[in-house]
């Protein structure tokens, strides 16, 4: 949903999140703000926010759910996300997964300045019009497979979670 459904929500006394939070916001009756419970077990008022742009981000998405004991860690339950947003997490530095791989330690992540070694000996390094010098590595028990291509499965799954 997006946050003006969210707003109400919270409103009505339903606490929120965004899919691949451990904690969720929740709107405070009395003081007539946001209170927001994180991962760590702290609640801040919005107000207080330090990250003015990364609380505004999280505002303008579209992705807001009702927080629960299946899907909110700090209420017991375990944080889960779609594709789309395992890609958003890849581009800002995380390593994710799915949470049904059977492998343990198997994760995917961006790879930078990409090189390889030509028969020749010769260095080269990948540079692409498009994307740069960037790919998805999959790390798992084999070693790390760079080019990694998601399955329709995969891109189509909403058990994605971020890996250690």
């Amino acid at each position: 949903m997006k946050f003006e459904e969210a707003l109400k929500a919270m409103k009505s006394g339903l606490p929120v999140k965004l899919p691949s939070w451990a904690g969720y916001w929740w709107w405070d009756e009395e003081t007539k703000t946001i209170l927001m419970y994180t991962k760590d077990g702290d609640c801040l008022d919005i107000r207080e926010t330090q990250n003015v742009e990364y609380t505004l981000q999280n505002i303008l998405a579209d992705e807001w759910i009702v927080a629960n004991g299946q899907n909110c860690p700090i209420l017991g339950g375990e944080a889960t996300f779609s594709f789309g947003e395992a890609v958003k997490y890849l581009k800002r530095g995380f390593k994710v997964a799915r949470k049904g791989w059977n492998g343990k330690k198997q994760y995917i992540q961006l790879a930078t300045g990409i090189s390889y070694k030509a028969a020749d000996g010769e260095v080269v390094n990948c540079e692409h019009n498009a994307i740069g010098n960037m790919a998805v590595a999959f790390t798992g028990t084999s070693g790390v497979q760079m080019g990694w291509l998601a399955s329709q499965a995969d891109m189509l799954a909403e058990d994605w979670i971020f890996a250690e």
